[in-house]
């Protein structure tokens, strides 16, 4: 008798630095999965998602991945997480079943049935430099990440686009993942000649780094720019340490979109106001599940030789609005926003999906 059940490996940080989006991508994955089994499920059968902690090591959550994967436990794998963890995953079971991998990423991954719906450098980052110089006059540029692949390749690929243009990536500095002392290298910013720091750090890393920031009294003369800061993490550094702090990404929670007011509606009326805050990473989470329903719709089935049917430029609507699948990548609108104490103030729109 066929499973009933469509389960999901639901791979999302629990512990360790990212830990802080966790329960922002709990409940975006639990919500998306409500409303489809409210529905038809997803290719006519009912959802469950089986939780991965991928806050542990790379090795870990890919074995234990590539275990569920091997038992026929799981029909797919979905949610945010780094991209070593990523690769990690994708060498251990990368072809085997469809893969929705949420977070924002360094540009491609080839590897059959894996989808990166998140934001990419050069619909997120470049774009926002370009906004910084325009409108804030920011030109000269200090990289500070984290010592893994998202990280060193985004910081190359703003550096050598930055190449013969206004604006100049003049040093690089990558710590390893779980950092919590930045002294030195906040001391080391304090003495360059930059007027912008962006920022590839995640989670409790970043809200170490921005309070640090804060303390040496850098904040009012260096704007800082950020793929990855979110309200989970301007709640954990604190107002005082978000004076001059830019994001940039497809979803705030304060973004004023007919589809980001829906999902924010759905949101807050399941979990209720005291709910963990909705954010671009939970709302990517809650993106790759209702990405799998489409995936679903489209092919008639959730494997990878059916999903091959899905027409490269096929187009359509979620709660970032209208977003373009080219290839196995998603484009999307993406906004740049100023951190206004504990949330973000929208600016502008930098990017379209196109």
């Amino acid at each position: 008798m066929p499973d009933p059940f469509l389960s999901v490996a639901f791979v999302v940080p629990l512990q360790g630095p990212t830990g802080i989006y966790g329960p922002s991508c709990l409940a975006c994955g639990e919500l998306a999965v409500e409303q489809l089994n409210a529905a038809t499920g997803i290719a006519g059968r009912q959802v469950e998602l089986v939780v991965v902690d991928a806050g542990r090591p790379a090795a870990e959550v890919a074995a234990e991945v590539g275990r569920l994967v091997d038992s026929g436990r799981v029909h797919a794998i979905a949610g945010w997480h780094i991209s070593a963890v990523r690769q990690a995953i994708t060498r251990r079971v990368g072809g085997r079943v469809v893969y929705a991998f949420a977070a924002m990423h360094e540009g491609s991954d080839e590897t059959p049935g894996v989808f990166m719906i998140g934001e990419r450098p050069i619909n997120q980052l470049l774009p926002a430099v370009e906004w910084m110089r325009e409108e804030l006059g920011q030109r000269r540029w200090a990289i500070v990440g984290n010592d893994y692949v998202f990280p060193r390749v985004t910081g190359a690929t703003a550096r050598l686009a930055l190449q013969g243009t206004a604006s100049a990536v003049v040093s690089e500095t990558y710590v390893p993942l779980g950092t919590s002392n930045f002294r030195d290298v906040v001391a080391d910013l304090g003495r360059q000649p930059v007027d912008g720091v962006v920022m590839l750090l995640m989670g409790q890393d970043a809200v170490h780094f921005n309070r640090a920031f804060a303390r040496a009294g850098l904040s009012g003369s260096i704007t800082r720019l950020s793929p990855a800061v979110e309200e989970n993490t301007l709640l954990g550094a604190g107002a005082a340490a978000n004076e001059g702090l830019y994001a940039a990404a497809a979803y705030f929670d304060t973004l004023a979109t007919p589809e980001s007011i829906e999902l924010a509606r759905a949101y807050y009326a399941r979990w209720g106001r005291w709910a963990p805050t909705l954010n671009a990473v939970g709302e990517s989470c809650y993106e790759a599940i209702w990405f799998l329903a489409r995936l679903g719709e489209v092919c008639g089935a959730l494997d990878v030789a059916s999903v091959q049917r899905l027409a490269d430029g096929h187009f359509y609507s979620s709660p970032r609005g209208l977003v373009r699948l080219a290839g196995n990548l998603l484009d999307q609108d993406v906004f740049v926003a100023a951190a206004d104490g504990l949330e973000f103030r929208v600016e502008e729109q930098i990017a379209r999906a196109h």
